[in-house]
């Protein structure tokens, strides 16, 4: 069942060792197949180097298990969450990826400092609130994605693939498991140039509103023009 996005979600999850985003058996990826209502994700605990295909777990939107002989991710409920909340997305990635750890562990969103941030990030990527108690003791997974869903409310996810849970680390979207990884790769780079910026000029301001619209909306508004425009041949 579902071959070959189980294929796309191994390789998504393979990426994260890859990329230096996790080490052991951190971090987790999945991806939706939106006609039948069904998520592949990561097993719990397994190594990335043990990881194939036929190991990762299919589940449904209420997070019953529809084929698969290992447990899902402990963060399976936080996926799914976003898939509901979020039509637009098709891969979910949750890492501890050190720089993005950083922000999430002093509670603080990531300013927008350049145009590197803004070709990909439409504004800075914000950092949730805590969790209550009573969040954290009862359906805690559950409530991550709540807590990421109402820091949303006001914000777009397809401009904004990001977050930085408080005290945890990131989660990243994108139109498909490999999409996610991208953005995730790409927000721990971030990450990193804004401490440093942040380290060499303490009262810098954000980005000019106008660079910010310019380097975001000419990659992704409805006038982009980056890239190559591919002909349709007759």
């Amino acid at each position: 069942m579902l071959d070959e996005l189980k294929k796309k979600v191994l390789e998504a999850n393979l990426e994260l060792p890859k990329r230096n985003l996790v080490i052991y058996s951190w971090g987790n990826v999945s991806g939706i197949d939106r006609e039948r209502g069904l998520v592949v994700i990561k097993p719990s605990g397994v190594p990335y180097e043990q990881l194939k295909a036929g190991d990762l777990p299919v589940i449904d939107l209420d997070g019953n298990m529809v084929e698969g002989d290992l447990n899902p991710s402990s963060d399976t409920a936080t996926h799914l969450e976003l898939y509901k909340a979020f039509p637009e997305i098709g891969g979910v990635v949750h890492t501890h990826s050190p720089w993005c750890t950083k922000w999430a562990q002093a509670g603080r969103a990531i300013p927008s400092f350049g145009t590197t941030h803004a070709d990909y990030f439409y504004g800075e990527i914000p950092c949730t609130r805590q969790l209550t108690p009573f969040e954290i003791a009862n359906q805690y997974e559950k409530n991550t994605g709540k807590v990421i869903i109402d820091t949303f409310k006001d914000l777009n996810p397809s401009f904004i693939p990001g977050v930085i849970v408080n005290s945890h680390g990131p989660f990243n979207w994108g139109k498909d498991s490999l999409k996610a990884v991208e953005n995730a790769v790409i927000m721990e780079e971030i990450a990193k140039l804004a401490y440093y910026t942040q380290s060499l000029s303490p009262q810098i301001n954000s980005i000019d509103d106008h660079l910010l619209d310019k380097h975001f909306l000419r990659k992704h508004g409805k006038n982009a023009y980056y890239g190559q425009i591919q002909n349709v041949k007759n």
